[in-house]
């Protein structure tokens, strides 16, 4: 019988595996999450033209005035924080999951607990996500302000000295709402979906096609629901001087001016570009995660977990 993996072995290899998928996923999709932040950072009722007509003239547009380096704008901090965020996100949904069927004695565990071990898993996220969101946000919006040379470190500086650690936790509440909310409708669709289409009979291959498209469509369709959350919160976090003219008292006073000045449309604002950013995001993770890159290198045979 084949010897048994050490809990420590096993999160090892899980939370590498998380931290790898993560800036895989990242690299891939930042230019689109750039996008999307500059579509959701402007304003229709300060009058004017907005600046970006679409998704595709953003792109451009950023494309020629700040060039192809222009679209990772802020990726640095990203690429940083991905790591603990992602891992964080991954293993502890895989090990809810895996207490859950433990407990229920079952193989397969309950929509029930699926959307608790989602939610498990977005609560604990958001230590990471947060900050992380709150300079990335900044560092996409700096070219609109002329003359703004600040950096991801010197910001994080500033609002630790100005306001203390909730300086750098400033829209915790909308981030909760969003990436809790996301993670209850991302991982059932992909629990279920996995358990739909995925075969024995599947080689390696197949299996990561199939995990890669039931990741791609629970993403899409989980972030295309949280975009109002995440349009709140990308308004909240926007600290920068100079890009936003409208003052956004906390999460109610945020949805509520966005409504009476924009209308209702506004809190999809950027949905396109954020589905087109968290699905192939998701897949890429979720997909890069199940690989086993860790147990490769480490020696380690998934047989044993």
């Amino acid at each position: 019988m084949a010897q048994q993996i050490s809990t420590a072995d096993r999160l090892k290899c899980k939370v590498f595996n998380g931290a790898f998928a993560g800036v895989v996923g990242v690299t891939c999709t930042f230019p689109l999450d750039l996008v999307k932040t500059r579509m959701q950072s402007q304003n229709k009722s300060l009058g004017g033209p907005p600046k970006y007509r679409n998704v595709f003239h953003c792109f451009t547009s950023i494309f020629k005035s700040e060039g192809p380096l222009g679209l990772y704008r802020g990726v640095g901090v990203n690429l940083l924080l991905i790591n603990p965020e992602k891992a964080i996100k991954l293993v502890v949904n895989d090990e809810l999951r895996r207490h859950f069927a433990v407990t229920s004695g079952k193989s397969k565990i309950s929509v029930k607990h699926e959307v608790l071990a989602g939610a498990g898993a977005g609560s604990c996220q958001i230590v990471i996500t947060t900050p992380m969101e709150l300079l990335k946000i900044q560092m996409q919006l700096a070219s609109q302000v002329p003359g703004n040379k600040m950096t991801a470190g010197s910001l994080a500086k500033k609002l630790f000295q100005e306001k203390g650690i909730k300086g750098l936790y400033k829209g915790t509440l909308v981030t909760a709402l969003r990436d809790v909310t996301f993670s209850c409708l991302y991982f059932p669709c992909v629990g279920i979906g996995t358990q739909l289409f995925h075969s024995e009979r599947d080689n390696k291959f197949t299996s990561f096609l199939k995990t890669l498209g039931v990741a791609c469509v629970g993403g899409a369709a989980a972030s295309g629901m949280v975009t109002p959350f995440d349009v709140v919160k990308t308004r909240i976090q926007t600290v920068t001087p100079g890009v936003q003219k409208v003052t956004y008292n906390g999460v109610p006073d945020t949805f509520s001016k966005v409504i009476k000045n924009e209308g209702v449309g506004a809190l999809f604002k950027g949905c396109v570009p954020r589905m087109s950013v968290i699905a192939p995001l998701m897949a890429i993770a979720q997909s890069v995660y199940f690989i086993g890159v860790a147990e490769a290198m480490f020696g380690i045979n998934t047989a044993n977990y």
